[in-house]
């Protein structure tokens, strides 16, 4: 099979953490490592930025100090900086860093891919979550 149109299936059929259809994540900005609004991943994506979060000031100053600023504009790549409240999808092993440091963001677990189950128990995704309101069992 070409392997563009089976990234443009996968990226039509993502999973999120509970099974079911991948939600966007934010965009405005514009989100994701395709740029498309959701935290999808592929080739070529190997911080695996599949954990869609609202960012605190907190989580964005933890970022900065590990050389990760998502708080500057860069106008080369149209990115317009982030703030706290902001919804983005960040790199899987950031936001394990910040879980293990007590500084991780709140995350929406309909917009986070599935692929972070490979790393992360759905029990402390729960934990962070907005849209979670269910039994953490």
């Amino acid at each position: 099979m070409n392997r563009l149109i089976e990234m443009s299936e996968d990226l039509e059929t993502a999973s999120n953490v509970l099974g079911t259809a991948l939600q966007t994540c934010c965009s405005d900005p514009v989100t994701g490592f395709y740029r498309n609004g959701k935290c999808h991943t592929g080739p070529g994506d190997y911080g695996l930025h599949v954990v869609c979060v609202q960012m605190t000031h907190d989580f964005l100053v933890f970022g900065k100090e590990r050389g990760n600023d998502l708080m500057s504009p860069n106008p080369a790549y149209q990115f317009p900086g982030l703030k706290a409240g902001d919804r983005w999808c960040v790199c899987l092993s950031r936001w394990v860093e910040a879980l293990q440091a007590g500084c991780a963001p709140p995350i929406l677990l309909k917009s986070t891919h599935v692929s972070a189950l490979e790393f992360v128990d759905l029990e402390d995704l729960k934990k962070h979550a907005l849209d979670w309101e269910g039994d953490l069992t």
